[in-house]
């Protein structure tokens, strides 16, 4: 009865049974007392109360529980074993509950121990501590009813003790100092070490006696100077120096610091005198001395020791040197007291203090003279001009010289010494004035070179004078007759008539200063030739722009404003033909320039060269004259000429073929030197030498012509030449065939000689052997049918026809073979020699001959090349035997073949030379 709803019992009402309704909880209730109503079921029901109490026993359902989460202690490391650190405490709501504590981690070492008091857990230190080991320990606190626990943390924190005293490292200490230091310079830092921590290890210095040159700063150990130092006063100084740290009690340490004062380089060397003075000759030999220096230094040891040096001074350039240790100025080198008379040095004395203290000191050195200067001239060469006819006696220039030396030693005397013979100038001795003593003649003479001499004895110098005249006009203009020799090569390729300036009028005027003026005083109406009146330039008109040759004669004046001279120009113009360049030479002449070869050795070289082609002079053609440049420094010239025959019919040209002129030329050079007074080279290497064609085919020379050069001129000629320029082709000879010439072919094949004669092939060709009393080129006439035609009979024979037929040829006195006047012997007489044209055969050729002599040496057969070098072939005799040589390229070969008894003996005998080239 008089329960509410949350009642912890209930009760049966049929039975009666008391139970448990809820959970019950001791802790909270643990007694319970109510009412229990009994009812019947009667009408009117009846009822009856009774008192029920109820106890709550008490069973272990809850755990202890710290009061604390968390402890925590400090302890000192020195604290003793047994001390209490702190007490935990836990509390358990069951009844009758017994709580026991123990540590179950964080125990290191075991350092602690926990014991039940009171109701709390006591934790005690059980082994001594070591603050540099564990400077913390946490410890975990467990509590326990013995069924349920609960646990703690708790922090331990170990302090530390002043255990240790600071030391020093060493219980002395010495350092230096420079005495110079300023106020205020740390001395040295003296530390102490201490093993404790925090304030037991902080230290403070300080110093036990009061001495005023140092203080030290308590927090740092640093000693520093108060005052300033004196090496001279006090060298050294004590110190007791004290550490102590600020625990307690207070600990300390005590060391002893000798500082020791060092001795600098407070004072400079200083010199005996403020500068000192000296002099010398200028000649005296290096090294000599001039004179001593001497310095003092209160300082000792090396601070004291002075030494002697130009570095950083001045030693003049390098002439002066100062020993070091003695202080004595000696010479260097030469001296020069024309150059500097007067030398201001600048020396030290230098201590070996570190650093090292120096005073400067001035040295003045005069330079004294000596005679050991040549008077100078001005120049090493004067010129000097003076007018043409001026009066004897007059002074043209004055011509001194200088000396650098002093007094007597500049005294000078002038004379000429060189080119004044005959005496024509004379220089006075003393003032060096240059006076006329003759005529002075321009034209004669336009300078004089004199040596002149200025002496101070013993020494003396020259120069060398150059008195030049000024023209005057006082002469007339020179003019020679000139002519003007215009080549003018037609050809349609392109126009070659020169259109500028050929040259000028070969004037001359001994006055150097005239200027001169030219015309054409008669035979240029035509105006043929075209003159500047002024320059005296020529030009050709271009009317001779044509193919007629022209000769004009004219007069031409030149004036030099005074006097006048007149001369015949001659113009003549020749037409170069193809025909003439194609059937032309080139001669090359040694030792020749063009100038020197035109006037005056043209004339005569035409003519020597018609001389030996017996030809008229007229009929000589030459269009070329060039330097040759492909010989170095050799002076050659190149000639290139053509000529006509002599027995050309009128109004017909035929010229001599190249081969024929080479051959000529070459071999009566003897008498062409003679008659032209020039030395004739060998011919030069012709382009087809090296045989650049291929197979059988045949280099052929070809020469092409530039006609641009300009004209080259002398004093009487002014020459219009015609380069050649050669090149080469290559062809099929004659007796070969193929695209290549590859393929060689036999001319016989077609019996060209007919019945009257044999063939016989040969490179190239053929030759006729015509059988008797028949001749010609293909055996075509007959001595007893034909009749007489143009050179049938040979030799300078005559032909006469016969009334019966036929011809008979009547010879000249000689040994003439009839019937056709042939020679096919003949004898030679010493230093005699007989000509063919050349062989040109390449390829194959059979040469053969019958000889008689008693000539132990000779030459039979030459066949080669006009310069007498490789490709040739030589048949002699050499001591009474044969000999070939011979050369198809850059080497010789010699045959000898042997002959018993000779080949020197008078008798006939017969030789055959056969080549084949595979």
């Amino acid at each position: 009865l008089g329960t509410g709803t949350s009642f912890p019992f209930a009760i049966n009402n049929s039975t009666g049974w008391i139970v448990v309704a809820s959970e019950l909880d001791r802790e909270v209730v643990d007694f319970y007392s109510f009412g229990v109503e009994a009812q019947d079921q009667g009408t009117p029901a009846m009822a009856s109360t009774a008192s029920v109490s109820v106890t709550v026993l008490d069973v272990n359902d809850n755990s202890p529980e710290f009061t604390q989460r968390e402890y925590g202690a400090r302890l000192n490391e020195d604290a003793a074993v047994g001390t209490s650190v702190l007490t935990v405490s836990a509390i358990d709501r069951d009844a009758n509950s017994i709580i026991t504590y123990q540590i179950s981690s964080g125990n290191t070492r075991n350092r602690f121990s926990i014991t039940s008091q009171s109701g709390g857990g006591l934790i005690s230190l059980a082994l001594p501590l070591d603050y540099k080991l564990e400077r913390q320990y946490l410890l975990t606190i467990a509590a326990s009813d013995g069924t349920r626990q609960d646990t703690t943390q708790v922090t331990v924190n170990v302090t530390d003790a002043n255990t240790h005293r600071p030391v020093f490292q060493s219980s002395h200490y010495t350092v230096n100092i420079n005495e110079d230091r300023p106020v205020g310079t740390t001395v040295v830092v003296i530390s102490a070490t201490d093993e404790d921590t925090g304030e037991n290890a902080r230290i403070t210095y300080l110093m036990e006696d009061s001495i005023p040159q140092f203080c030290i700063a308590a927090e740092t150990g640093a000693i520093t100077t108060q005052m300033e130092l004196d090496y001279e006063d006090q060298v050294s100084y004590t110190l007791a120096i004290t550490a102590r740290d600020n625990g307690i009690p207070q600990k300390s340490d005590t060391t002893y610091l000798e500082i020791l004062v060092s001795d600098v380089n407070d004072n400079a060397p200083q010199f005996l005198r403020h500068s000192y003075q000296g002099s010398i000759y200028e000649d005296v030999p290096a090294f000599t001395s001039v004179l001593q220096v001497s310095a003092t230094d209160r300082d000792s040891g090396l601070n004291g020791r002075v030494f002697y040096t130009f570095q950083g001074g001045d030693d003049g350039d390098g002439d002066f040197i100062i020993e070091s240790t003695s202080g004595i100025v000696r010479t260097l080198r030469r001296l020069d007291r024309e150059n500097v008379p007067l030398y201001s040095l600048r020396a030290f004395a230098m201590d070996k203090g570190v650093p090292a203290r120096r005073t400067p000191v001035e040295i003045q050195v005069t330079v004294l003279d000596v005679n050991d200067n040549p008077p100078v001239f001005e120049r090493d060469e004067f010129d000097i001009f003076v007018e043409e006819n001026s009066p004897i006696g007059l002074v043209v220039a004055r011509i001194t010289a200088t000396d650098p030396d002093e007094g007597t030693n500049a005294q000078i005397m002038y004379q000429i010494v060189e080119g004044n013979i005959p005496e024509v100038f004379q220089l006075d001795i003393f003032s060096g004035e240059l006076t006329a003593l003759a005529d002075l003649d321009y034209e004669a003479k336009a300078e004089y070179i004199m040596v002149v001499q200025a002496t101070s004895a013993p020494l003396v110098s020259r120069a060398t004078v150059h008195v030049r005249l000024r023209d005057a006009n006082d002469n007339s203009p020179q003019l020679k007759n000139f002519e003007i020799l215009f080549n003018n090569y037609i050809t349609n390729r392109s126009s070659s008539f020169p259109g500028g300036i050929i040259g000028r009028i070969p004037a001359h005027d001994p006055d150097v200063s005239d200027h001169l003026t030219y015309a054409f005083e008669q035979g240029n109406e035509l105006n043929l030739v075209l003159l500047d009146p002024h320059s005296g330039d020529l030009r050709l008109s271009p009317a001779l722009d044509n193919n007629r040759p022209l000769e004009a004669v004219m007069r031409v004046s030149v004036s030099d404003g005074i006097h006048s001279a007149t001369a015949q120009c001659t113009l003549r113009v020749t037409v170069i033909t193809d025909e003439m360049l194609s059937n032309s030479i080139t001669l090359r002449l040694a030792d020749m320039s063009q100038e020197r070869f035109l006037s005056p050795l043209l004339s005569r070289f035409l003519e020597g060269v018609a001389a030996v082609l017996a030809t008229p002079r007229h009929r000589v053609v030459l269009f070329n004259i060039q330097t040759d440049t492909d010989v170095g420094p050799a002076r050659i010239l190149n000639v290139s000429l053509s000529a006509l025959l002599p027995a050309a019919a009128p109004g017909t040209s035929r010229f001599f073929s190249s081969e024929e002129l080479q051959e000529r030329l070459y071999l009566n050079r003897s008498l062409l030197a003679a008659t032209t007074a020039q030395r004739v080279l060998p011919f030069d290497d012709n382009v087809c030498l090296r045989e650049p064609c291929e197979n059988y085919m045949r280099c052929v020379s070809v020469l092409q012509f530039d006609s641009s050069a300009p004209f080259l001129a002398s004093d009487t000629i002014l020459f219009r030449p015609i380069h050649p320029v050669t090149g080469l082709r290559c062809r099929c000879p004659p007796g070969f065939t193929g695209d290549y010439c590859e393929t060689e072919i036999d001319l016989c094949y077609s019996s060209p000689c007919g019945s009257n004669g044999r063939c016989r092939s040969r490179e190239g060709g053929y030759t006729c052997e015509c059988h008797e009393d028949f001749t010609g080129e293909h055996c075509e006439l007959s001595a007893r049918g034909g009749r007489c035609t143009p050179g049938v009979c040979r030799n300078g024979g005559t032909c006469l026809n016969l009334l019966v037929g036929g011809f008979r040829c009547q010879c000249p006195a000689g040994h003439y073979e009839k019937p056709f006047c042939t020679m096919s012997t003949r004898s030679f007489p010493p230093r005699s020699f007989l000509t063919f044209r050349g062989l040109r055969q390449r390829f194959h050729f059979t040469l053969g001959l019958t000889f008689a002599t008693r000539e132990r040496d000779g030459l039979l057969l030459y066949n080669g090349r006009f310069n007498e070098r490789h490709d040739f072939v030589a048949l002699e005799i050499v001591d009474e035997q044969l000999q070939l040589t011979f050369s198809a390229g850059e080497t010789t070969t010699t045959v000898s073949p042997f002959v018993p008894g000779g080949v020197s003996d008078g008798q006939w005998h017969r030789v055959q030379l056969h080549y084949y080239n595979k």
